[in-house]
């Protein structure tokens, strides 16, 4: 069987390991015109092995099963008497087809090098085509939903191409994606006709074609004029190039055409913060001719203080051209978000029209020899240090600094050693400190300590009430320096000092932008409070739902900015802190507004915190009515997909400009994701919109967002997208499928539990559990 090779196709019962085709280079399948083979082939290490389609005389591999993990020589290829195929490693698969049971009478390699698998009736149940790696062939259609991907680069960068908001985009592997280019601005396609969404693209002997939805040409790239007759395959490189290649006999004979056109378009032209000029040279930035930018700081590290330093002037970034603007402000306001911002690495802002843009992390920027560019500016640490020369000027000052303050210390302590003899008597809240209390004071990420007395002062003894919060009501303050805060009086929450301590020094490290800071806390006696940063717009229910005609009312920039931001919030706590911190109580009065309308989610304090190994837990019953996800109400385990659904219900809000019920609203409209739902599936998506807003037919936003609040809102909380998913999805960066339809489960569930609300004396829960007495007005609280 070894030396047997199959010609067009196989049958089902065929099974071997790579050692069993050694003879044949370890391919076991080839194309009936022998151009193309498949079966395995070996990595740069010779003991592992990837199962691949290759075009057999230039040996260039066009498709693979298992890229990025190889199997060893005793591991198998199976293609069973079910009709699946898969590839097994020690005894697990790390890649199938899923075609069992589908009647599949077939495995066929077709002369186009698309492997194929066909049902008993001839049709294709699986081809290769439909799952490119990073190579497309000829005749290959590349549709949305479809990705290229590249191997990663020395830099450990990848590159992405995919059809997404009607255009085809090429993007690098940041977190969030980052786009370079895109089809529809490139200055070399031939428009046949223009104006309609790219939906498919099909490389056609010496033409790279787009097409939209009716498989009318749209535009063309002629990939050589020189070879009109030859045939090309495009390759996704790990240099972010999308180059055209023509596979002969013995070697490849790339396109003078690559794409991008300009080389320092591309993310990893030259290092990350060097720019690259005209010709592809790549520059130190004239700020900085050592290139020396001294320690770029991290979330991980809140203690460190930063800086923005600028790289230079008349300098871009290739991203600009594709990506929104974090903000529409002046230079200075863009230089303040970048600083409150932990995650934000670099800024670029645009004079012209005031466009604020921030990135996590950068490639290489572009020079223009004109000058002509953005103002640029590059967050490091203020303690990095730029040069060898500083370091060693400042190491006598450091000798002195250091010195000093150990002076200083020893005096501290020996006054308060006195003070302490002096003053036996002490006050009954320190009494009570423990040895605990003295370790959670002493750690880096915790928040200020206040005195209640202080406390008392600074808000006129909790005179001016800015809310009621679900543990307490929030009161307006000033501290002694000016700044203003907001207080929170928190009543009833079951915690002692140790536990409340612990957790407010978890939470008081966690630093967002589209977070409410935790400031400080109070925790002596019986009395616990959190201290916030003072948010001078309020609540967005304040804004969402005005009842007075006339009032100003938020305009559909601002709720989607709104809905981003939130969106943002809440993915930072459920990713990217060191314990997942699940909300609980998402809804429009715990999204706080500041001066600028920028949206931050506010009361996560006390919500749960879940290890990283944790994707459910059970905990006690919190959060607000019509919010809550269908997990809290029919007693399951609930994870952060509880606070996707909660924001769903909030985006709806947002959208609809109402609550999500309204009694006084029609027996259709009173409980509004259903009617959104049907509105959805009838293809109405304007009722659902605000009528006071003024709808641009051309925002795609407005679909975006519906169709995002209803994958939101899923009764199947596996069916919900992630946060990270979901700001994706509104930025733009991730295509947004057609939700399914609504469960009648959770719609009943619901509309019988606000009934209940509004039938005086009358319960028409399901179960007592979703009764009024049990579910209270404002906040439900209770063992689970």
């Amino acid at each position: 069987m070894a030396s047997v090779q199959n010609k067009g196709n196989l049958k089902p019962g065929f099974q071997g390991s790579p050692m069993f085709w050694i003879d044949n280079d370890g391919l076991f399948l080839v194309s009936n015109n022998s151009n193309f083979a498949f079966g395995f082939t070996t990595t740069q290490d010779v003991t592992l092995f990837l199962l691949v389609v290759v075009h057999k005389d230039s040996s260039t591999i066009v498709w693979s099963a298992n890229r990025g993990s190889p199997v060893g020589n005793s591991d198998s290829f199976v293609f069973d008497d079910n009709g699946s195929a898969y590839l097994q490693r020690g005894g697990s698969t790390i890649w199938s087809t899923g075609t069992s049971n589908k009647d599949v009478s077939a495995m066929e390699l077709l002369d186009s090098g698309n492997l194929v698998l066909r049902g008993n009736d001839g049709s294709v149940v699986w081809q290769s085509f439909d799952h490119p790696t990073d190579t497309l062939l000829p005749n290959q259609e590349f549709s949305e939903g479809m990705k290229l991907v590249s191997d990663p680069g020395s830099n450990n960068l990848s590159y992405s191409l995919e059809i997404k908001s009607g255009d085809m985009i090429l993007s690098t592997s940041f977190r969030p994606p980052q786009p370079y280019w895109a089809a529809g601005r490139d200055a070399r396609r031939t428009i046949n006709k223009d104006g309609n969404n790219v939906t498919s693209a099909t490389l056609n002997a010496n033409s790279w074609r787009f097409y939209d939805g009716n498989k009318v040409l749209l535009w063309q790239f002629i990939v050589d004029d020189n070879n009109a007759n030859a045939t090309w395959v495009a390759v996704l490189g790990s240099d972010g190039f999308i180059t055209f290649v023509k596979l002969q006999r013995g070697s490849t004979n790339p396109s003078s055409i690559r794409i991008p056109e300009d080389q320092c378009s591309r993310p990893a032209a030259c290092d990350p913060y060097y720019v690259c000029y005209p010709g592809n040279r790549c520059q130190c930035p004239s700020a900085l001719p050592s290139c020396k930018f001294g320690a770029r700081p991290t979330c991980n590290n809140s203690q460190d203080s930063v800086e923005l330093l600028s790289p230079g002037d008349g300098l871009s970034y290739f991203a600009l051209g594709f990506v929104q603007p974090f903000s529409k402000t002046d230079l200075q306001g863009c230089k303040d978000s970048c600083l409150r911002n932990c995650s934000c690495g670099a800024m670029f802002f645009d004079s012209d029209s005031g466009n604020c843009f921030l990135f996590d992390q950068i490639g290489s920027m572009q020079g223009s020899l004109n000058r002509a560019g953005y103002a640029s500016y590059i967050k490091i640490s203020s303690n990095g240090g730029n040069s060898e020369d500083s370091d060693k000027k400042r190491f006598p000052i450091i000798i002195i600094i250091v010195i000093l303050a150990l002076f200083v210390m020893l005096s501290l302590l020996l006054a308060g050693f006195y003070y302490c003899k002096k003053n036996r008597k002490v006050p009954t809240y320190q009494k009570e400190s423990s040895e605990e209390d003295n370790f959670l004071e002493g750690l880096s990420g915790m928040p200020v300590r206040f005195r209640y007395k202080d406390l008392e002062t600074a808000t006129s003894n909790f005179t001016v009430k800015l809310g009621q919060g679900g543990f307490g009501s929030v009161y307006q303050g000033t501290l002694p320096d000016g700044t203003r805060v907001a207080v929170k009086k928190l009543e009833g929450i079951g915690q002692g000092k140790k536990e409340f301590r612990a957790e407010v020094s978890i939470i008081g490290s966690i630093h967002h932008l589209h977070l409410v800071r935790l400031k400080g806390f109070c925790a002596e006696g019986s009395y616990r409070l959190l201290v916030y940063e003072y948010m001078a717009n309020g609540s967005l229910d304040k804004w969402l739902f005005r009842k007075n005609e006339g009032e100003l009312m938020l305009d559909w920039d601002t709720r989607y900015s709104i809905a981003v931001g939130t969106a943002k919030g809440l993915a930072y706590l459920h990713e990217d802190c060191d314990v997942k911190i699940v909300h609980c109580d998402i809804k429009p009065e715990n999204v706080l507004l500041d001066e600028h309308f920028m949206a931050k989610v506010s009361d996560f304090g006390l919500a749960k915190l879940m290890t990283r190994e944790q994707s459910h837990v059970f905990t006690t019953l919190r959060g607000t009515r019509g919010y809550l996800a269908p997990e809290w109400i029919t007693n399951y385990a609930i994870s952060e997909k509880s606070d996707v659904y909660s924001y769903g219900m909030v985006l709806l809000e947002l959208i609809s400009g109402r609550r999500n019920y309204d009694p006084a609203e029609s027996s259709e409209k009173s409980h509004f994701p259903s009617f959104a739902f049907k509105m959805m599936e009838e293809g109405k998506l304007t009722d659902i919109v605000d009528t006071k807003l003024k709808i641009d037919e051309e925002d795609a936003r407005f679909s975006t967002a519906i169709k995002v609040a209803l994958w939101c809102i899923q009764d199947d909380m596996y069916h919900r997208p992630p946060m990270a998913k979901v700001v994706q999805m509104l930025e733009g960066v991730y295509p947004v499928l057609p939700p399914p339809t609504a469960s009648q489960l959770g719609s009943r569930m619901f509309s019988n539990l606000f009934k209940s609300n509004s039938e005086e004396g009358t319960s028409s829960g399901p179960s007592d559990r979703n009764s009024d007495a049990y579910l209270s007005a404002v906040r439900l609280s209770g063992p689970r």
